[in-house]
């Protein structure tokens, strides 16, 4: 196999901003509700240019995006409009954008954004009327609804979370850690919205009025319908008639389903449309293989009426960790990040000293990466066996897949393409994600930045292509960036949504030109639109001390191209919310805005993580 790498520089992280700072600065997470940010000693509008200030500045900036907003919105407010106007021909329709909305609670304890509670916020936007309204609701989870004094108001932390540790509540022999804040990803599909979160299933929402409906157990709730069987495909072998592993797993369930109240199959929050075939695909992997030194994974895809139309599950020898993955006409496609069980640290998390996560780290101890392309179709399995792992020539961590497409010639040889976002497994870190520190509650803007020269271990745009023969063995694996001058940090790749699964030559992404010294390559400050074609880049950003979210492709007719990107951005000088409207055809020209809305300032929420563009026609 011929191979070309795409090298990540090593790290060298700078010392904490936090410790540099003074002790006036060195508070939790700031709560909109408390008016903790009216007293805290924030930095003027203009950035200082001694290092020092500007050191503050930025820390104090990096707070401010994860700052929580207790307020809903029940009723829709209209948005005003500072720049441009609404396009008449921008489809009716609504913006959905989930993410954490709380981060701290009113007896002293704080949680790692991804523990946050989920926070779903809907734009409405209609052209014909110049209009964009806005609505903002709690997901009433389990756990959202215990942890919430809807009378009070109050709110008090009794759930660790996979993330975080409570510092004013019980924490040993605290086993409630399965922690379901829906605070992901957001779905709208068959007329049904869906909020989703890593490690449980669905949470329905009503579109119109945000109200939570509950539980939707897709898994369950699918596979009883008695549409299919389920097939398993095993790849382990057994050691003298006992599976160890199997004696391991019966060992672990009645402690993980039991005390730790975890679901049998823990439902990944990213789907996958395939649009031709108007299908909606996803994924679960077991509980129990968290710990266990082999992944459980089923892949299912429903109708529009939410019917199973098929249901695979395989089981592969590795200790794997799956957040996004692929799909193509004919394989789900698997990026493995290898993890390892931490002893020490499973011992101290499961007796409440620390977060579950540190049971788990990431596990170098190969230089490659395995892509696991399983059939999707049995029927159309061919001849290559699925067990084995093509060995991408390169250590990443992928974090986000934007598309994924196979093309073949004219003698039956096969080329897979992949475009996703992965970093390096010296920067990745499951204890230091977004720069929490769980021992002080608070959040160090320099884990998320490294110095000039070391981009390569941050997020960035990836292009992996697979070269087949009419066997289905691979003659060439090679990664390289999307773009060949490209090395700024890079992540959440968006595409036309119709093109999924098809040849595509826009990719649009969140990305930082690095123009302030301490915060070079997070939070974000630009969109970029990759041109696979060309291998060129456009971008538009939105400014000092403003940030943005994942872009949102919105199509409005037949070429790929031909739409709009929805964006939020945080202006956290003003402590204010903008959605903004991008003509994507004019990134990169001065005239790219179309329109900017501003979203009330007592209604500032803090950063969300993905979004779903619902056309009010669609029928999907």
């Amino acid at each position: 196999m011929q191979a070309k790498a795409f090298n990540f520089i090593p790290l060298k992280v700078s010392s904490p901003v936090i410790k540099q700072l003074p002790p006036v600065h060195a508070i939790s997470i700031p709560d909109r509700a408390r008016g903790d940010i009216s007293i805290a000693k924030v930095p003027s509008q203009e950035v200082s240019s001694s290092t020092q200030d500007e050191k503050i500045t930025a820390y104090w900036d990096y707070q401010f995006l994860f700052v929580s907003q207790r307020t809903e919105t029940v009723n829709p407010v209209s948005l005003r409009i500072v720049e441009g106007s609404i396009p008449l021909d921008f489809p009716l329709g609504t913006y959905y954008l989930t993410g954490p909305g709380l981060f701290k609670d009113d007896h002293g304890s704080t949680v790692h954004p991804l523990d946050g509670h989920g926070y779903l916020r809907a734009f409405t936007i209609n052209g014909a009327k110049n209009e964009v309204t806005f609505m903002a609701r709690y997901i009433k989870t389990k756990a959202q609804v215990e942890e919430h004094d809807h009378k009070t108001g109050e709110w008090r932390f009794t759930h660790r979370g996979p993330f975080s540790v409570l510092k004013n509540g019980k924490k040993i022999g605290n086993t409630k850690v399965q922690k379901n804040v829906a605070n992901t990803c957001v779905l709208s599909w068959g007329e049904r919205l869906f909020c989703l979160w890593e490690g449980g299933a669905p949470y329905e929402i009503e579109s119109s009025s945000l109200d939570t409906l509950g539980k939707f157990d897709l898994m369950i709730d699918s596979v009883d319908n008695g549409s299919s069987t389920p097939s398993t495909k095993e790849c382990y072998e057994k050691k003298g008639g006992v599976d160890l592993l199997d004696l391991a797993a019966s060992i672990l369930k009645p402690i993980l389903y039991g005390v730790f109240k975890m679901p049998p199959k823990r439902l990944l929050s990213h789907y996958k449309i395939d649009a031709p075939r108007k299908r909606l695909l996803m994924m679960s992997c077991n509980a129990e293989d968290m710990l266990l030194p082999r992944s459980t994974f089923t892949f299912y895809e429903y109708d529009s009426s939410f019917k199973i139309l098929q249901q695979q599950e395989f089981i592969i020898p590795e200790h794997l960790m799956i957040h996004d993955w692929a799909f193509t006409d004919s394989h789900y496609i698997l990026f493995g990040n290898r993890i390892k069980l931490d002893i020490l640290g499973s011992m101290t998390a499961v007796c409440g000293f620390t977060p579950m996560i540190t049971a788990l780290s990431v596990n170098p101890s190969k230089s490659t990466s395995p892509i696991y392309l399983l059939p999707r179709f049995p029927e159309h399995e061919g001849g290559r066996d699925w067990k084995v792992p093509i060995e991408a020539p390169s250590q990443m961590w992928v974090l986000h897949v934007g598309n994924a497409f196979e093309e073949k010639d004219g003698n039956g040889n096969k080329q897979i393409q992949i475009q996703a976002s992965g970093c390096s497994y010296k920067w990745f870190n499951f204890q230091k994600l977004f720069g929490y520190d769980w021992q002080s509650g608070r959040l160090d803007p320099s884990m998320m930045n490294v110095g000039k020269g070391e981009n390569k271990m941050l997020p960035q745009l990836i292009q992996v292509s697979i070269d087949m023969d009419v066997s289905g063995n691979c003659e060439k694996c090679c990664v390289n960036p999307v773009n060949d001058e490209w090395d700024k940090a890079t992540d959440f790749p968006v595409i036309n949504q119709a093109f999924g699964g098809s040849n595509n030559t826009y990719v649009y992404a969140a990305t930082s030109l690095g123009g302030r010294r301490e915060l070079p390559n997070f939070p974000f400050d630009t969109v970029v639109k990759f041109d696979t074609v060309k291998n060129s880049t456009q971008t538009w950003s939105v400014g000092t001390r403003r940030f943005i979210g994942e872009p949102i492709f919105v199509s409005k007719g037949s070429h790929e191209d031909d739409g709009y990107l929805l964006v939020v951005e945080y202006a956290v000088s003003e402590q204010r919310c903008y959605l903004v409207i991008l003509d994507a055809k004019k990134i990169g020209e001065t005239n790219a805005v179309v329109a900017r809305l501003e979203v009330p300032k007592s209604l500032t929420f803090p950063l969300g993580f993905h979004g779903f563009w619902a056309a009010a026609d669609s029928k999907m």
